[in-house]
């Protein structure tokens, strides 16, 4: 049987890495080639757990995506910016407000950063079934490329780590697979991510601050690593550390949907995007993304079934009564975010806003 020939595609020139000293997150890496076992599963649910209580980010390797491919990826991520006008970018940049869903592009300059500032990143979104939502004409020889590494992502990576997460709490491994069957709209996808540089004066105005320091909606959140350093997580001693580079391997990390299930044993770990450091700084960073939520329907509320949540003790953001489903919460989160007026918190360098009844901080 004839292989059938990939479709050329420019190559992305990245970053090399930095050579700068930075403090770097000591962050768990998790190897899932043990997954194969039980007692590799047992030895890995450890891990991730402690992974999750003390950072909330954690490495992924030998996850099975071959070196070659991943390359390719990063090359196909940067199509729709490079190769695309931006007139035809603006024909697919409305946003669903039903679903918080941007159908495609979110456009350089869309959001408020801080002191007058607008960002300077564009992505642009691709559900996971890529046949639900129309694509710029150089993205489309692409698709059944684009559709195999979301399947790939949700399969091998969202469901190890979510068995992983229940094996932690003393669930059946399929408890949290289960409510992410992802058939929505929006509540799986692919993101490409383009940061571009910004001019001296938009970095003194904003602190060197490209994306404030927030949690992510849904429940994992899955960043294939690249060279071009600029996240920050925030540690529990409230300093920020830099996320490094790993050839190859996966940056993970629980949002909010994780916290609520899980009562607050599990919290969205906040980070940040930061100007890179300054062997970086003429290159711009382009992201690769598998982002996830738990099904549109799925009410957040804790697991109460879990033995280790019921030992610890639970603490939900909220009483079940006014908990928000996942569509409700990601919608919110969505139309707000970089559009609505934030208000100084007590705490210094915090603002917030409040979505569905419930308090969101961000942090300069």
């Amino acid at each position: 049987m004839p292989v059938t020939a990939l479709p050329p595609v420019p190559h992305y020139n990245a970053a090399p890495p930095t050579k700068a000293d930075l403090d770097y997150a000591d962050l768990a890496t998790i190897d899932l080639s043990m997954m194969e076992s039980t007692q590799g599963r047992a030895a890995l649910a450890s891990q991730v757990r402690d992974a999750l209580l003390s950072h909330g980010f954690l490495y992924v390797i030998n996850h099975g995506y071959p070196q070659t491919q991943g390359n390719r990826m990063f090359d196909i991520a940067d199509v729709p910016f490079s190769s695309v006008s931006e007139e035809e970018k603006r024909t697919y940049s409305d946003i669903d407000q039903e679903t918080g869903w941007y159908q495609a592009y979110k456009l350089r300059q869309y959001w408020h950063i801080d002191a007058g500032v607008r960002d300077q990143l564009e992505y642009i979104n691709i559900d996971r079934n890529v046949h639900k939502q129309g694509h710029p004409e150089a993205l489309r020889p692409f698709l059944p490329e684009i559709e195999e590494f979301a399947r790939f992502n949700h399969t091998n990576v969202l469901f190890s780590i979510l068995r992983l997460i229940a094996l932690s709490l003393e669930l059946p491994e399929d408890a949290l697979v289960k409510i992410h069957k992802c058939d929505g709209l929006g509540e799986a996808f692919v993101r490409f991510i383009k940061y571009h540089p910004r001019c001296e004066e938009d970095e003194a105005k904003t602190n060197n601050v490209w994306l404030k320091g927030h949690t992510d909606s849904g429940s994992l959140t899955v960043l294939w690593s690249q060279p071009v350093a600029a996240l920050q997580i925030l540690g529990k001693d409230n300093k920020w550390r830099w996320i490094k580079h790993v050839e190859n391997a996966l940056v993970v990390n629980a949002g909010d949907a994780i916290e609520f299930l899980t009562g607050g044993y599990y919290k969205g770990t906040v980070h940040r995007v930061v100007r890179p450091p300054p062997d970086q700084q003429q290159y711009t960073r382009l992201g690769v993304f598998y982002f996830t939520m738990a099904d549109g329907d799925v009410k957040l509320v804790p697991l109460y079934e879990s033995p280790v949540l019921q030992r610890v003790g639970i603490n939900p953001r909220c009483e079940d009564s006014a908990a928000p489903t996942m569509l409700e919460w990601r919608r919110g989160r969505a139309n707000g975010y970089g559009r609505t007026e934030l208000r100084p918190s007590q705490d210094k360098g915090v603002e917030e806003e409040v979505i569905n009844g419930l308090v969101v901080k961000h942090y300069n």
